[in-house]
């Protein structure tokens, strides 16, 4: 806790904060973070928000709590449920989602997320789930990537594998978005946004009790320079309270 609230509320509330109105936003198979997120803009900013969860295809849905699987059977209170094989489709098409919540094994500063592996491909030291739905970042309009921890472990210079692509290091690599590609990172112990010029990440706010030094520490690369860093606005008491309304099983303030 930080004060009057956690961590993962205070990046939930940064997260709501960054989706429009309007837009159509799609999470992976850990929703927890940005099913909170969706759900806190559709309540004050973004009233004609949409959201779609996961595998379980749940369009809007408002379950009594929040869950920490895709296909949890509390999504099911929904206005339309779309088959897995749709919601992929939509992915792939370009023009259905302005934003997708990405995260991954490892994070490397162009905003590449890797769920694949960690290590060598014979003998990884760590297994992940592979590419899920992250190859189809391109086709997206943004990215919201998020991260439970935020160390050298996660954060590196180049991941070993690419599930979902970030933006290029060079003009050599070909990596063409419709959009804007990774706009924002979120993690308990600061923001980042990238470069216009470089793409490369760089630090926007820390977190209330939180220093540079200690984000540097923690990150297992050089940001690209940028603004001054200011810090994360803490949540108000209208973000506060609707949040846990939305939670009332404690899993983000837990």
């Amino acid at each position: 806790m930080t004060g009057a609230f956690s961590t993962s509320e205070l990046m939930a509330v940064v997260m709501a904060r960054e989706f429009r109105d309007g837009e159509v936003v799609v999470m992976g198979a850990v929703p927890a973070l940005p099913l909170a997120a969706a759900m806190l803009a559709k309540s004050t900013h973004a009233p004609s928000l949409s959201y779609i969860v996961g595998g379980s295809g749940t369009v809007n849905a408002t379950p009594i709590g929040l869950t920490t699987l895709s296909c949890d059977a509390a999504l099911a209170p929904a206005p339309s449920a779309l088959p897995l094989p749709e919601v992929v489709l939509l992915e792939g098409r370009g023009d259905a989602l302005d934003v997708f919540c990405a995260g991954g094994l490892q994070i490397d500063a162009y905003g590449n997320c890797n769920l694949i592996a960690v290590g060598e491909w014979a003998a990884p030291a760590l297994r992940g789930p592979g590419t899920v739905g992250l190859p189809f970042l391109p086709a997206t309009k943004r990215s919201v990537i998020y991260a439970m921890d935020h160390s050298p472990r996660t954060f590196v210079e180049r991941v070993d594998f690419v599930s979902g692509p970030g933006h290029p290091a060079s003009p050599d690599e070909d990596r063409t978005y419709r959009g804007e590609g990774p706009s924002l990172v979120v993690t308990p112990l600061a923001t980042l946004d990238f470069d216009p010029t470089t793409r490369r990440m760089r630090l926007r706010s820390v977190h209330p009790g939180v220093t540079e030094a200690e984000v540097a520490e923690a990150t297992g690369f050089e940001p690209a320079p940028g603004p001054p860093v200011s810090e994360t606005p803490p949540p108000s008491e209208e973000e506060l309270t609707l949040l846990r309304r939305l939670d009332p099983g404690g899993l983000l303030s837990g």
